[in-house]
């Protein structure tokens, strides 16, 4: 049976520990490989995409590989045809799917038909390869992630999600603020040992790392308005990184909208590590393709 990466959950501790060994690696010999010679990578998109497609059509690249780009308006994923007839399909041509989807229960159905491993490039309830990313960073900055203090300020959304089930995994300490109605699942708290508050300033208090994301993700435009509102006073501004204190850096997996959830001082600021995590999106999808795709052993 293939392994698929759907959501950070399908990791224990010590692959997810395995994972970001390789990524350092990888990044600091500026890797190419060989892993991926003779395989090619489905990539099927419903949402557009800047790093993700990006970074895994690089790595793929890098690893000896090939990447077909399919779009939503070729694919039509459940309308031109079923998601599982399109998985049956892919499963016979590929050796992998990566796919970047409206509902998570499409990227699910792919991996039950594929018959191949399919890796979750975002959905809209878990986004695994963005959290890889972030826990790289915060490593490179922090030495360590266990016992890292972790500020989240904003929606309760996928890159959330994907971040506590990766603080349950490695030990971090995350805080989360939203406003009410806002809040991520109870049991992903819970299995986090995650504190939940209303308060902004009270989340980034002591903080290692203040993260944040948009307000409107993609295929919410329609609450645009009453999320602008629920949200006043939760932007990340230079305030809100004084109160976490001058050693905490600012992360956000971006496209960012300046001035909602962030302002411009905080984003180019010195605290700022966006690009470092828009970067370390590369050496974790290699490392990702490496392991799944490659047969790259789990020990490193």
């Amino acid at each position: 049976m293939p392994r698929h990466l759907l959501s950070i959950a399908d990791l224990n501790a010590d692959e997810l520990a395995a994972l970001l060994k390789t990524a350092e690696r990888f990044k600091k010999t500026r890797y190419r490989g060989s892993e991926l010679r003779g395989k090619t990578i489905a990539m099927i998109f419903e949402k557009p995409s800047l790093r993700t497609r990006t970074t895994l059509e690089v790595a793929t690249v890098h690893l000896g590989g090939y990447a077909v780009y399919l779009d939503a308006k070729n694919v039509g994923l459940g309308e031109r045809e079923s998601v599982r007839d399109i998985a049956a399909n892919l499963g016979r041509w590929v050796e992998g799917i990566s796919a970047r989807v409206n509902k998570h229960e499409t990227v699910s159905s792919l991996a039950e038909h594929a018959g191949v491993p399919v890796l979750n490039a975002l959905s809209d309830a878990h986004h695994p390869l963005q959290a890889l990313a972030d826990l790289l960073t915060l490593k490179e900055n922090l030495g360590r992630l266990a016992g890292v203090r972790l500020a989240y300020v904003g929606d309760g959304n996928n890159v959330l999600a994907s971040l506590l089930e990766a603080a349950a995994l490695s030990g971090m300490e995350v805080t989360v603020s939203t406003p009410v109605g806002y809040e991520p699942a109870g049991e992903l708290l819970d299995a986090a040992g995650a504190r939940l508050v209303h308060d902004p300033l009270e989340a980034v208090r002591e903080a290692d790392a203040v993260y944040t994301d948009v307000w409107v993700s993609m295929g919410q435009e329609e609450e645009s308005e009453r999320r602008l509102h629920d949200f006043q006073g939760y932007t990340v501004t230079p305030e809100l990184m004084n109160a976490a204190g001058a050693g905490a850096v600012f992360l956000h997996c971006l496209p960012a909208h300046y001035g909602e959830e962030v302002t411009r001082e905080v984003a180019y600021g010195r605290q700022s590590r966006i690009f470092d995590q828009a970067e370390n999106r590369l050496h974790t999808a290699k490392a990702v393709l490496a392991h799944y795709l490659g047969g790259l052993a789990w020990s490193g």
